[in-house]
């Protein structure tokens, strides 16, 4: 499969201890500099009461936007060791606050990288990894006895690895949305009108991004 760009399937929280101070890492998804800011205002405004909330974003397929603050900490050593650790792995497409109460023990500057890189490293892998994958998305209309016989085929691997069946709606006939790596969709039409001899209704075709998990999520 050829991805798009990585980035984090599902927005996710951890929370790490690190002599008595509490580090928070929030992540979610996002596709814009304003979404990237509307989650960090979020955040700031749930944890107001924090010493530091310190927020990093990359956007665009390629990266072309980053952007992280040390929100009040000695200057390199929050902000710019979460973005690092983000175009290290990849990663883009993301907003990150990590949130930190202090605990009464400075951490040095060398301790500060190591805590934020380890809060921001922590909350990814709950989010889990994924790739971006373009798919090719339509609504199908058949009959019962067609739609059995598209539950009990068996699927080349080149089709089934990225082929997704949603949630059938039940009237006279069957409706259900496929879905299916842009580029395949032909072989997958082909094999539907096999087993439709036909008859199978393809409508309402079009392209969308989907994450497809590279690493379990948690």
């Amino acid at each position: 499969m050829e991805f798009l760009y990585k980035t984090v399937g599902q927005a996710a929280r951890t929370e790490i201890t690190i002599e008595r101070s509490k580090f928070i890492s929030s992540v979610t998804p996002c596709e814009s500099r304003a979404e990237a800011e509307a989650f960090f205002n979020e955040i700031r405004k749930e944890f107001k009461d924090a010493t530091h909330n310190v927020p990093a974003f990359v956007v665009g397929k390629k990266m072309e936007l980053k952007y992280a603050s040390d929100d009040g900490e000695p200057q390199g050593t929050a902000g710019p060791p979460i973005l690092r650790y983000l175009e290290m792995n990849e990663l883009t497409n993301l907003a990150v606050v990590v949130t930190r109460y202090f605990g009464g023990i400075k951490l040095g500057t060398g301790g500060l990288v190591r805590a934020y890189t380890e809060g921001v490293d922590s909350c990814i892998k709950a989010a889990g990894i994924a790739g971006a994958l373009e798919k090719w998305v339509a609504s199908c209309n058949m009959d019962y006895a067609v739609y059995n016989k598209l539950l009990a085929y068996k699927f080349p691997m080149e089709l089934s690895e990225t082929l997704e069946i949603g949630e059938p709606t039940f009237t006279d006939s069957v409706g259900l949305e496929l879905s299916i790596a842009s580029g395949k969709e032909e072989l997958l039409k082909g094999i539907l009108m096999d087993l439709s001899l036909g008859k199978m209704e393809i409508q309402g075709e079009g392209t969308e991004v989907k994450p497809i998990f590279l690493t379990s999520e948690t």
